[in-house]
């Protein structure tokens, strides 16, 4: 149970870091805005695909040190 609690802290500080920096930095090169009349469609497909590789390193990193 020790390692689930360190588990979820450490994921909420990525999560808070990230939403940081998606906050300050806006839309990455890559994610793709369409805009037409009063409709905005915005699809932040680089964003995603970072998000996903960090947090593939943080899981990683975890099932290596706590086995």
């Amino acid at each position: 149970m020790n390692e689930i609690g360190k588990l979820i802290i450490i994921a909420g500080i990525v999560l808070i870091v990230l939403g940081i920096i998606m906050t300050y930095l806006g839309k990455l090169p890559g994610d793709i805005v369409f805009k037409k009349g009063n409709t905005t469609f915005y699809f932040p497909i680089v964003t995603s695909i970072l998000v996903s590789i960090i947090f593939s390193a943080i899981m990683y990193l975890f099932g290596k040190f706590f086995r």
